[in-house]
């Protein structure tokens, strides 16, 4: 319900609408995919076609976030490593509640935040990223409801063919609060448990497997396990108040970030944790881990040697070498 008002005030007075030019390549991809799923044979006003549309949406939209993603994950691991220098901050600030102590306290560890490249909201970005992209297309619903077109591509017929189209009897312009129909009462309460869990699955996979377990009792960590159950109410609360198609695509939004956490833990955990040594057996039964330790070994003696202190030379010795 939050989410819905925010995308209602997201239209200003005098008729301006800041979402105008995303809403504008929303209703091309939207428009494209719908356009090519009907050229393979999907009829042009079911609701199927117009969910595989909404995928093709996302696909499009998560593909353009990987960027943003691997930065999540980097900010992540640097916090990770970041927890111990908290700590002793943490320690040295302890008790001292004066406003001098507190500032102090606020600009060293922004300065520990600045110096690691970490931020302990990145596991948010990806989210508050796409929350323009939820605003736009609910937008986009809320005026095909109302018998309009959009602002581009979405013509009238197709938006009217977008709100109306049904999956398993479900209007896609239908939400759980304002419909009386028994099956769109199902369906929204099925999508909603499954964005729940899958975002609940995704939280805990990156906090069980991913953690090292020596930070699992900081400061950081908390924050994650508020963030495991915060969530999943937002979606609860928001999902019974948006229409089936915009839930579409935060369902299979979700599902797409679970499964690019999964494969980002499997290949590339954080060191130290449950999944990394999980990643290193996977390496030892293959033989690949034997392989790559001998050259790791090497390359730390070389460097050892490389960072011995010379010893000075007497004068006489240094004479008796040269002869």
């Amino acid at each position: 319900m939050i989410l819905a008002t925010a995308a209602t005030a997201a239209t200003g007075s005098g008729g301006f609408d800041i979402l105008y030019p995303l809403k504008w390549v929303i209703e091309l991809i939207l428009v494209e995919f719908h356009n090519l799923f009907t050229l393979l044979g999907m009829a042009g006003d079911s609701g199927f076609t117009w969910v595989a549309a909404v995928a093709g949406l996302v696909v499009v939209v998560r593909a353009a976030l990987i960027p943003l993603f691997v930065k999540q994950i980097v900010s992540q691991r640097n916090m990770a490593i970041l927890q111990p220098e908290i700590a002793k901050l943490q320690k040295k600030y302890k008790g001292k509640n004066d406003p001098e102590s507190r500032q102090n306290f606020a600009r060293e560890q922004m300065a520990l935040y600045k110096t690691h490249k970490a931020n302990p909201m990145s596991s948010c970005f990806p989210l508050l990223v796409q929350m323009p992209v939820f605003f736009s297309l609910y937008s986009v619903l809320s005026a095909a409801q109302q018998d309009k077109a959009g602002v581009g591509f979405l013509t009238k017929v197709l938006a009217n063919s977008f709100a109306n189209a049904t999956v398993f009897g479900a209007p896609l312009k239908a939400t759980f609060l304002t419909s009386p129909e028994t099956s769109v009462k199902i369906v929204a309460a099925v999508m909603i448990i499954f964005m729940t869990v899958s975002q609940f699955i995704t939280q805990q996979q990156l906090m069980a497997k991913n953690q090292n377990p020596a930070i699992q009792n900081s400061q950081y960590m908390q924050t994650q396990k508020i963030m495991l159950y915060v969530f999943p109410i937002i979606f609860i609360f928001s999902g019974l108040n948006f229409p089936l198609g915009v839930m579409t695509y935060w369902l299979v939004s979700n599902i797409w970030t679970m499964g690019q956490q999964f494969l980002v833990i499997r290949n590339m955990p954080t060191e130290g944790s449950k999944a990394f040594h999980e990643r290193q057996a996977r390496l030892e039964r293959k033989g690949k881990l034997l392989a790559i330790q001998p050259e790791s070994v090497t390359d730390v003696v070389e460097d050892a040697k490389s960072t011995q202190r010379s010893q000075p030379v007497s004068k006489a010795r240094a004479k008796k070498q040269t002869k």
